[in-house]
């Protein structure tokens, strides 16, 4: 089994005093934090045990109690403050993995320095610094929150002088069934109160990519090609044997483009109405969250039908474009900005569909970008020929609506083409993997199901201009 994690957010309504004891009791805490940072700088070895050794080991050495009247590093010196047993012991936990962090990267500027001294070069980075201060939200574990029910729930909170029990009234959506909650949080966002709730639910783990490849013949996958255009994302049902089983085009891209230039546009103007903007400060705070806002809902939209899309047809695995080297090209503001915020959309969507599928038992899977929008489905030929409607095919223009093959003259719509050659590299990339496998006869091999060998055969038949490898058996 495995575990599906998401977290529940309601907002907390605002009454007198809550913000004050909401910023004394992470003042607080983050002043532990620190001094058990210090702790574990002092001592590294706690980190060779393991975490439930190592919060032993902290409050031995900093808890004064009867049976250790004489802490090595006494908190209660350090701290004038009364401080709850499960305040201390998550404090210890967030010292731990910030210090792991800390030195994790100070290993790794090592590393940098001493290759660069091993070629006679001037290594000019300078050495990474233990943090200053913490900012970190206090988690309340058991017995620092109780009484909870779908509209309220009851917390300690540290007045500046004493930790009292507050009521906090919460709105929102309910916390969903079957899910279990974890320690809540409380945030602040935008000046206002959340309140986080880890959830956890446990799910049957998916079998791994290769290995449904290899035992599945009826495996289908859905691959999925992002678009900047209408179509924010063009969604294709392939089986194992190459057969196209559906297509579905999520549209809606031409409004949220509009939408999103048009806000950015007043951005623009009230900027240069404005003049200098002021270091260190936000301007338009307002239409930056709207933006952001529209953004956030879309990547949701978009990724929950991609996921309810492959569940409809029997999908187990989500196939994407590895993209992470997009720039928008020059232009005006509003031009440039929509555009750098529509290739961060594609991410967003690629994050929100990879949880959303797991807890339904579908991997995601990535495939290089290379090409597939200039090679042909049918054949493989490349390029094709990309046009709009009343154009010659004539060349492969970038953002051409249709395709044209000049080969097999196949054509049709170019982001279906796409979404095509994405599903057909993921099946190609693993089948050839199993061939390099099985002629090496490598440990943990998966057993290949005889119709799937037929399968692949039929690939190569189907697919001229891509030949999969050949399977044999010594």
């Amino acid at each position: 089994m495995a575990q599906a994690v998401k977290t529940h957010r309601s907002e907390i309504e605002n009454r007198p005093g809550l913000v004050g004891w909401y910023d004394a009791t992470r003042v607080l805490y983050n002043q532990v934090v620190m001094f058990y940072f210090d702790l574990y700088q002092a001592h590294p070895g706690l980190l060779g045990l393991n975490q439930k050794d190592a919060l032993t080991q902290a409050e031995k050495l900093t808890h004064r109690t009867k049976e250790n009247p004489t802490p090595l590093w006494p908190l209660d010196k350090a701290i004038d403050a009364d401080i709850p047993t499960m305040v201390r012991r998550a404090a210890i936990n967030a010292a731990r993995g910030a210090f792991q962090s800390f030195r994790s990267t100070f290993k790794r500027w090592q590393k940098q320095k001493a290759k660069f001294e091993a070629k006679g070069k001037r290594f000019h980075p300078r050495p990474p610094v233990p943090p200053r201060t913490f900012n970190f939200n206090l988690p309340f574990y058991k017995k620092m929150y109780k009484e909870r029910t779908d509209s309220s729930i009851m917390v300690r909170l540290y007045s500046g002088s004493s930790w009292q029990w507050v009521k906090l009234r919460l709105k929102g959506t309910t916390l969903p069934l079957g899910w279990e909650p974890g320690s809540p949080i409380i945030t602040r966002h935008r000046g206002r109160l959340r309140l986080h709730t880890p959830l956890e639910k446990p799910v049957q783990k998916p079998v791994k990519a290769l290995e449904q490849v290899a035992h599945n013949p009826q495996l289908r996958v859905c691959a999925v090609d992002l678009n900047l255009g209408d179509a924010l994302a063009v969604c294709t049902i392939l089986q194992a044997d190459g057969t196209e089983v559906a297509t579905r085009f999520m549209r809606g891209g031409q409004e949220l483009h509009a939408r999103r230039r048009r806000l950015l546009g007043k951005v623009a103007v009230k900027r240069s109405q404005s003049g200098i903007l002021t270091e260190g400060e936000v301007d338009n705070v307002k239409l930056w969250q709207k933006i952001q806002a529209i953004d956030e809902y879309e990547a949701h939209r978009v990724s929950r039908r991609i996921v309810e899309f492959a569940q409809a047809y029997g999908a187990t695995i989500l196939i994407f474009e590895h993209l992470d080297n997009l720039k928008p090209q020059k232009g005006r503001y509003s031009q440039r900005g929509n555009e750098k915020r529509a290739y961060w959309l594609k991410g967003k969507i690629v994050k929100f569909a990879r949880y959303k599928a797991w807890e339904q038992g579908i991997l995601t899977s990535r495939v290089s970008p290379a090409f597939t929008s200039q090679d042909c489905s049918a054949c493989g030929h490349r390029p094709v020929a990309r046009y709009a409607t009343g154009e010659a095919p004539l060349e492969y223009r970038p953002g051409g609506p249709l395709y044209l093959c000049p080969n097999c003259l196949m054509h049709g719509n170019a982001d279906h083409n796409a979404a095509l050659n994405i599903g057909f590299r993921f099946f190609h990339r693993s089948f050839r993997y199993l061939s390099e496998s099985l002629s090496s006869k490598g440990p943990g091999v998966p057993v290949v199901n005889p119709i799937v060998r037929q399968q692949f055969a039929g690939w190569q038949d189907r697919r001229n201009g891509l030949a999969l490898p050949s399977f044999f058996l010594a």
